[in-house]
């Protein structure tokens, strides 16, 4: 029995023993990012750059951000001349970090759309008060521009046309995981040990739940997957994204009309629930580096599971996202233009052959394969006031071009 390499913090010792013994991975992964004080989200204590525990796209530098403004700057012009009857329109951002991506998309807007801050409001949906302090640090210098900070609640309350953006947020979302074992699937648990007068963590089985049965069931009956696929090995494990459909309800609510834009990472069925991923996707970060023992300092390091790209796409169809596309990020960002913007660093190699440099490696880090560019771009499109209509709707969308 594997043990986590350190012992337990006693805030997590004590909620654990609260629930008996042991809890569901689910549970875990909730405290360890989620906990109000002591979560590596909630509490503030990941650094996200360069010089922090991981990087974002975004976090690299303002190139990424200066591609992506092409499509935002597209789809608004889209409700404008299409879909809405309204002077003003959103751009919300939900899971916004430390601010990087909105620090540098409003600048590179502005850019391309000097009016667009007229009638452009910007919505950061943050729950964690201590990520709330440092995008406000950060975008403090844009004072004559709208910026507020809701819940994702008070959002839906009151919807907004517009545009969301998650950009790896959902692979943070808290995920259940399963467990082949003894020709029984169950429900992967955590539990506490006991080893020379200190607490440790370990995996366990659990009972699966009623609820966890009927989502597997119908994710294999929906796109004839199987969870477990034929002849799996014993021990067999693989995560179950339970949290999905419920945030896709709530961001359609927050929109009446507009769109939906998911970076994140993400794999087709047929590679998530695979024999040759035995371990699932799960992984652990800290430091810049990757870790797969991810009991490891709870409260601590990042966890994040990848997303299934069909289950994703099944849940935003029930909850009134039409699909427009997706493509890698690689693929996104050269039909935005990346090739472009390489071709144009030879006037900066004349002049400061250090900045040049820099932003080259940026702009290759962003789409090469083995860094950035496996992220997916995926695209979605809601009108509230035609969901039933099956008639589909002609969206302009760059990113999905084929690159010049």
């Amino acid at each position: 029995m594997k043990l986590s390499s350190k012992p337990t913090p006693q805030w997590l010792v004590k909620r654990i023993k609260q629930a008996g013994g042991s809890i569901s991975f689910y549970e875990y992964m909730s405290l360890a990012l989620y906990d109000p004080e002591h979560g590596a989200y909630s509490s503030g204590r990941l650094r996200i750059g360069k010089d922090g525990d991981f990087v974002t796209s975004p976090s690299m530098g303002p190139e990424f951000s200066e591609l992506l403004a092409i499509q935002i700057n597209q789809w608004f012009k889209h409700l404008q001349r299409d879909f809405v009857n309204s002077n003003r329109f959103s751009l919300i951002e939900i899971g916004p970090g430390e601010g990087h991506l909105i620090e540098d998309l409003i600048p590179a807007l502005v850019s391309i759309n000097p009016i667009i801050i007229e009638y452009l409001d910007f919505v950061l949906v943050e729950e964690s008060q201590a990520l709330k302090n440092k995008q406000k640090r950060r975008l403090s210098k844009f004072s004559k521009i709208s910026i507020t900070w809701k819940t994702l609640d008070q959002v839906t309350s009151k919807p907004l046309n517009g545009i969301i953006l998650a950009h790896e947020m959902l692979d943070a979302l808290p995920v259940e995981r399963v467990v082949w074992k003894d020709n029984i699937l169950w429900r992967q648990g955590v539990k506490l040990i006991q080893h020379n007068d200190n607490e440790f963590l370990s995996f366990t089985e659990l009972p699966i739940s009623k609820e966890l049965v009927d989502l597997i069931n119908k994710i294999n009956f929906s796109y004839e997957i199987k969870i477990p696929p034929e002849d799996v090995n014993n021990g067999w494990c693989t995560e179950v994204h339970v949290d999905l459909a419920r945030w896709l309800f709530k961001a359609s609510q927050a929109i009446e009309n507009g769109f939906l834009l998911i970076i994140d990472y993400a794999l087709e069925a047929n590679r998530f629930y695979s024999n040759h991923r035995p371990f699932g996707t799960i992984m652990s970060y800290k430091e810049q580096r990757a870790n797969k023992s991810i009991l490891d300092r709870p409260g601590e390091c990042d966890i994040t599971s990848h997303l299934c790209l069909e289950t994703l796409i099944l849940f935003a169809k029930e909850n009134n996202w039409k699909l427009i596309g997706e493509a890698r990020q690689g693929q996104a960002l050269l039909s935005l233009g990346l090739a472009q913007k390489l071709y144009s660093l030879q006037k900066l190699y004349i002049n400061n052959l250090p900045k040049a440099l820099n932003k080259r490696e940026t702009l290759l880090r962003l789409v090469d394969p083995l860094s950035l560019g496996e992220f997916r771009w995926i695209a979605f499109h809601t009108n509230r006031f035609n969901e039933f209509s099956d008639k589909e709707m002609k969206v302009d969308t760059r990113f999905l071009e084929v690159p010049d």
